[in-house]
């Protein structure tokens, strides 16, 4: 029995990394910038647009898909986020001409099409490993961050071979098959699993704990808030370099936009492999010293590599600490979450938190240009990312498991 467990947990993995590795299109759209402004005209802020948008609606999903999911079960949710990816894309096909066709199809069906599925797979998976909560999920969302080393060759490969219109027909068909035969696999585990082997530690202290908090109880909690302040600086720091890395390699490394355009496939791999290894890490040495962890490779990226990239090395292993650590959010926070909060209102529990990383997806690189617009240098923004890289350090140290109050 034990061994029939074992197989349908790791199943549940395979079937959240090819999930979040479909779904790591979202992530992939620069590609369609260029394309869009030399065949429709559009501007350099109008392509953003549609990208932004799924930023947002991304997040708005998340709580919606959290909520049901922890109802219905990951199945239905997934299909359904699927389904709606899927359907975004090929609208996008046939709107792709006009700003608000896109926002709206891109934007607003394939953002909530990611965020009904995304929930799904982590929500899953922690449940089914507690013994492994930060690797687990650390694999889980792997997918996410490197699935842009597999869709933006194919977007850049259809969109020169078909065109725009059918290379989201394209993407569009793949995420309907991908996303939703995946998430036809997920099933959430037995009330009161644990794995072979493994009992949950006992608490420590004497203060009493309480397993499961309601979604309406942790957002009385300030724990939430400070975990909330948290995965926003990680997020919106990340978010923001990811957003102008070209420019910055332009402007600080001197290097031509092609040069530096080609290092970003880089970035990408390390903001997968910074899922891998600080849920790994996370483990080990717990949850709150790798967030410190973390914030640190921000400062050294921050304050001394990106600030001082005169030569395309120091660019690039800049921007790749920036994506090495950012990767890391995506995968500690939902172990966090479930550390906090309990697994039993987990999806809706984390829909909440997660609003964080879409405020910083749409705030972060407003912040940046605004920033580099009035001071005219993007060094000055990674000073101030710094200043906020420190305030989130302090925010660790303040954090911790919430205490229980009731009877």
């Amino acid at each position: 029995m034990a061994d029939e467990k074992l197989t349908n947990r790791w199943l549940m993995v395979a079937a959240a990394l090819v999930m979040q590795l479909c779904l790591g299109v979202l992530y992939s759209y620069s590609v369609f910038r260029g394309p869009l402004a030399k065949e429709v005209g559009m501007t350099v802020k109008e392509t953003g647009y549609p990208l932004m948008a799924s930023f947002f609606f991304f997040a708005v999903g998340m709580i919606f898909a959290g909520r049901w999911q922890d109802k219905a079960g990951p199945k239905k949710v997934a299909i359904f986020g699927g389904l709606l990816l899927g359907a975004g894309a090929i609208l996008a096909g046939v709107l792709y001409k006009t700003v608000g066709g896109l926002v709206f199809s891109y934007g607003v069906l394939g953002g909530l099409g990611v965020g009904f599925a995304y929930v799904t797979p982590i929500a899953t998976c922690i449940k089914w490993f507690p013994d492994m909560r930060g690797t687990i999920t650390g694999l889980a969302v792997f997918g996410f961050g490197a699935g842009t080393l597999i869709f933006g060759p194919l977007i850049s490969k259809l969109v020169i071979s078909s065109g725009i219109a059918n290379a989201f027909f394209v993407v569009g068909v793949i995420m309907i098959v991908g996303v939703c035969g995946s998430g036809a696999l997920f099933k959430a585990p037995p009330a009161g699993y644990k794995p072979a082997g493994w009992n949950p530690p006992a608490p420590s202290g004497t203060t009493p704990t309480k397993l499961d908090w309601a979604p309406n109880e942790m957002l009385g909690n300030a724990q939430f808030y400070i975990l909330w302040l948290i995965y926003f600086f990680g997020a919106a720091a990340g978010l923001m370099i990811i957003g102008v890395a070209v420019p910055i390699g332009v402007e600080v490394a001197k290097l031509t936009a092609p040069v530096a355009a080609a290092g970003l496939g880089t970035m990408a791999l390390l903001n997968g492999l910074g899922r891998l290894v600080h849920g790994s890490i996370s483990d080990k040495i717990g949850r709150k010293n790798t967030v410190i962890l973390m914030f640190c490779e921000y400062l050294v990226a921050f304050l001394i590599l990106l600030p001082n990239s005169d030569t395309f090395t120091k660019w690039l292993v800049g921007l790749c600490i920036v994506g090495f650590s950012y990767g890391g959010y995506l995968a500690l926070m939902p172990s966090i979450t479930a550390d906090y909060f309990g697994t039993k209102s987990l999806g809706h529990n984390y829909g909440y938190l997660f609003t964080a990383w879409g405020v910083a997806g749409v705030g972060g690189p407003f912040m940046i240009d605004a920033i580099k617009t009035a001071t005219g240098a993007y060094t000055n923004a990674m000073y101030a990312i710094s200043a906020a890289a420190v305030v989130g350090i302090v925010l660790v140290f303040i954090s911790k498991k919430p205490e229980f109050k009731g009877a």
